[in-house]
């Protein structure tokens, strides 16, 4: 089950018609300058029909100067997010990112989850029993995917490893991912792939917790109940694009984003709260160090 890709759609709509409002065009001339029905225009900027990423691009050549690099790149992420499969169920049309090279091994959900933690300006995360992916070391990734998928290959596991630590190029990139990441005290005490894999990964912890864009907070035992044992969630928030926050919601089978404004707005508060039960960053990196000194 995905809620998303309408809410997306809509949104985009509205951008390209706020671009092409700047740009000064009419729907009819615009319609003429990438060779359209004016109706296609229309059913575009109204939500009420998809847009492929290589027809963003023909729009927003046409609307010219008013459209900055950052936002170009945005809105033909965003278009991935929104579109639906293209025939056969593959990513026609679509731009290639890298992960497309692994697409015969990633479920649709994940490629989607990696679209919007690359598009992303922040993320929010409340984990409760693993380290978050963006944070994992190698070691440690190859043992959670091991245990999670008992009958996965080698060389399954190790595209798999490849694709978690592609990922985190993120919080390194210019500008890099803003990243609030709560974790639970169990998820530092479970002794994941033996003690000398969970010790590389706490002292990692403890390193990428000094990165200017990451805060790292642990959830201590004594918080006692809180609202995220309920599950673990992410909140994405994006540069450029008011109102597109989404959360995702891991399930064994699949994933579930939830845009509408009151669901953000929910699981914003139920952060903030979380986050205020949580050690401080740097109580929470002591604490770790002292987890990886023992293990």
């Amino acid at each position: 089950m995905r809620h998303g890709p309408a809410v997306r759609r809509r949104k985009l709509g509205e951008e390209l018609r706020a671009l092409r409002d700047r740009s000064g065009l009419t729907s009819g001339e615009a319609a003429r300058a990438v060779g359209w029905h004016q109706s296609k225009i229309s059913r575009i900027e109204t939500g009420r029909s998809g847009v492929r990423p290589d027809d963003i691009r023909l729009l927003l050549d046409a609307y010219g100067e008013v459209v900055s690099a950052r936002h170009r790149a945005l809105l033909e992420a965003l278009a991935v997010s929104a579109a639906g499969p293209g025939p056969g169920g593959d990513d026609a049309g679509r731009v290639r990112h890298w992960w497309h090279d692994y697409r015969v091994l990633l479920p649709r959900e994940y490629r989607d989850f990696i679209s919007l933690e690359a598009g992303a300006r922040s993320a929010r995360t409340v984990e409760l029993s693993v380290v978050p992916g963006l944070l994992q070391t190698a070691g440690y990734a190859r043992a959670v995917t091991r245990s999670a998928l008992g009958g996965a290959s080698g060389p399954q596991v190790d595209a798999l490893v490849d694709v978690r630590l592609a990922r985190q190029a993120v919080l390194r990139a210019d500008p890099p991912l803003e990243l609030s990441a709560v974790v639970d005290e169990a998820a530092l005490r479970r002794e994941v792939g033996g003690p000398g894999v969970m010790a590389e990964q706490l002292r990692h912890l403890v390193e990428v917790a000094r990165l200017p864009r990451v805060r790292l907070q642990v959830l201590p035992f004594s918080a006692g109940g809180h609202p995220g044992l309920t599950g673990p969630f992410v909140i994405f928030s994006f540069p450029d694009i008011a109102d597109l926050d989404v959360v995702v919601l891991d399930h064994l089978t699949s994933s579930l984003h939830l845009e509408r404004k009151e669901d953000v707005e929910a699981y914003s508060a139920v952060f903030r709260t979380i986050q205020a039960h949580a050690l401080p960053p740097q109580d929470s990196s002591d604490l770790i160090g002292s987890l990886a000194d023992d293990a």
